[in-house]
């Protein structure tokens, strides 16, 4: 689980990264800075479920 979070933080990062070097290159002509930044936001809502899942079925314990 741990391995799957830290993929899902990597290309959260890597999106983001791109976003930002579009939006330098291309000084906001083309729609590929909005289009990194949706996947940013796809794979941060994808990761949240997975975490909300993996808390529900067991996966991540809980500590009291």
């Amino acid at each position: 689980m741990k391995i799957v979070v830290l993929l899902f933080i990597f290309f959260i990062l890597l999106s983001l990264g791109s976003a930002l070097y579009f939006l330098v290159k291309d000084k906001g002509t083309s729609t590929r800075t909005a289009k990194a930044l949706t996947w940013r936001v796809a794979l941060s809502l994808a990761l949240f479920a997975l975490l909300m899942l993996g808390f529900y079925f067991g996966f991540i314990p809980t500590r009291l």
